[in-house]
This record gives C-alpha cells, structure tokens and sequence, in this order.
C-alpha cells in the first residue's frame, strides 16, 4: 500500500471582523455575536463566519487556545483559564454568544450578561468530556446539533442544522487534471483520507487495513493518501484526484468530508458514523460498512466500477444558504 501526505504549517490568532452593519444586507444586520470556539482554524467554522457576514454580522472570535496538537486535546487547565476571558469580553457590546463546539459552552454560560447558543459538533457530544457538554447544553437558549441522532441523544430541544457546504467550490472536476493539480500518478488508484494519521478518533490504521485487503482482492496497488493542513480552497482538487473518500472515524456528527465528496460526485466508502447512512442512503457508488470486511468490499466495488456517484444532486441538504437561515433563526429567537 502506498501512502501520500500533503501538510503545511498552520498558525491561529484571535480575529476580528470588519463591522459592516452599515451594509445592509441582511437580517444580520445590525447583530453583533461573540463566537467562542476551540481552535478557530478549522475550515467549517470559518466558512461559517463568511457566509454570516454577508448578512450584516459584526462578530469577534475567541477560541480557546492555538490548535495543541493533532488529536486537538487541550488541558482542564486551558479551559478554566478561557472562563475569565470570556466573561471579561461579555461587558463588551455584543448581541449574544454563540458557544461553537459544547467544550466552550461552560465559558458561554458562566457570563451572566448574554443569551446564548450552544452548537454541537458530535465528538464534544460523544468524546470524554459528552456529558459536561450535555449538563451545560440544557442550560442554553438554544442548542444546535448537526443530525437527527445527536438531537435524538440529548435530553432538551434542538435544531438540527449540519455544516454547509459551498457548492461553486466544491464541484466536480476532470480527475486527470485534479491529480496533476496535486502531483498524484494520472494511473493507479487512490483513496483519501482527509485527516492527520495522529487522529485517534479517525482511526487510520483502521482504514490502512482496508485499503491492505482491497491491494489483495484487486492485486494491484492502492494509494492511501492522507492530506491534512492543506489550504481548504484546494481541497477540490484533492477530492476529485481521488477515486473514493474513506471514512474509518468512531465517531461523527456531521462530517464535512462526506459532504464535499458528495458535492464533488466522489464516492465514499464509510463507517456507520453520524449522519452518514443518511446522507448516503440515496446517492450511488457510495457504501457504508460496520466490518473491515465489508469496508473492504465496498471500496473494491467502487475501484473496480471506476465511476463517480451522484451526490451532488442530494447538496441542497446541506447548503450554505440552508445553514446561515438557520443559524439567523435561532440568534433572532434567543433576541
């Protein structure tokens, strides 16, 4: 099995945006949101802030600390010292906060002068810390989860409203020109895997031995190509270079991997994680599996087809437009 990297460094800062409630473009108009988040480098949370802005949103980000380290494990130590500096900013004039990920929604909720909303991401719900994040998740204003499973999980009222993801970028492209936009053998097949080996939760060794077992069904060489800290505008390229999308994770939300795939009609092949069976169910030459044997057999089906899926006709389900009404909907109704 052949494996393949792609990494550049990647540095996070606080950020602030430009003011544009002059504007006048939107129902944002006028909101003035403080989002606490982890890290704030993450590509979804950032396309989240775009596509908010464009509605009038002046906004300020506080995240928790720079990015720790791949399995984005921070110390108790880190989040006690992230209450103060939240409750400190609560004084400034902002609207309402908005707590992405359930790990800030304590920051969130210690300040005493703000309706707040709490977004949940699936592995704050289901990783070692679940249950903190389910106690202070009842105590918001209101609570966004990212597919029917989590609101089915948690013991209050939600609105479930996946990432969205935007479609004029992720679209489908000649795959003999995507992979010699990213330096990949124009024959032979490969697989991605869009996430740092390091990522317990992603599981790559899992997925190293399904590609193994696919080498030996197929007899011929598969690549297994992990790419992490690229910059997200050439992600299409990576996604259309590939012949399917692998997914081993333990546990998801709503993965954005899956989406973008779909958007670009690669196929994916994927543990029954989240909200994945869901999003998959109607798309073609796309599987999900429980077994190593059944991921193994999936991916040999779809190397052997040669063919792409039609995801792209299900993108509606998770547009960006879809996504930022729904995120206005519940600022507005906690206003």
């Amino acid at each position: 099995m052949a494996t393949g990297q792609n990494r550049i460094d990647h540095h996070s800062q606080v950020q602030e945006s430009p003011d544009n409630r002059s504007g006048g473009r939107g129902r944002g108009e006028g909101l003035r949101v403080l989002n606490l988040v982890t890290t704030e480098d993450e590509a979804f949370f950032q396309q989240q802030r775009r596509t908010l802005s464009e509605t009038g949103i002046a906004e300020t980000t506080l995240p928790v600390s720079a990015h720790p380290g791949p399995d984005s494990q921070r110390s108790v130590f880190e989040y006690l010292r992230y209450v103060p500096r939240t409750v400190r900013r609560s004084f400034d004039e902002y609207d309402l906060v908005h707590a992405n990920s359930g790990m800030t929604a304590p920051a969130a909720l210690a300040q005493p002068n703000l309706p707040v909303v709490v977004s949940l991401w699936g592995t704050d719900m289901m990783g070692p810390y679940g249950r903190i994040t389910r106690l202070f998740a009842r105590r918001a204003d209101e609570v966004i989860v990212m597919s029917d499973g989590m609101a089915a999980d948690l013991d209050c009222d939600s609105r479930v409203l996946p990432h969205g993801v935007d479609t004029d970028r992720f679209r489908p492209l000649e795959r003999r020109r995507a992979r010699e936009a990213v330096g990949w053998p124009t024959d032979g097949h490969q697989a991605l895997f869009p996430y740092s080996e390091q990522r317990a939760v992603k599981d790559y060794p899992r997925a190293a031995r399904v590609v193994e077992a696919v080498e030996e069904r197929l007899g011929e060489a598969v690549s297994l190509r992990t790419v992490t800290d690229v910059d997200h505008d050439r992600m299409p390229f990576y996604y259309n270079a590939a012949d399917a999308l692998v997914l081993t994770s333990k546990r998801e939300g709503s993965p954005n991997s899956v989406k973008e795939a779909m958007a670009c009609n690669v196929p994916v092949v994927s543990t029954d994680v989240g909200d994945v069976a869901d999003r998959l169910g109607p798309v073609s030459n796309s599987f999900v599996a429980d077994t190593d044997a059944g991921l193994a057999e999936a991916l040999t089906a779809v190397l052997r087809r040669g063919e792409r899926s039609d995801g792209r006709a299900y993108a509606d389900e998770f547009s960006l437009e879809r996504m930022r009404e729904g995120i206005l909907d519940a600022y507005h109704s906690v206003l």
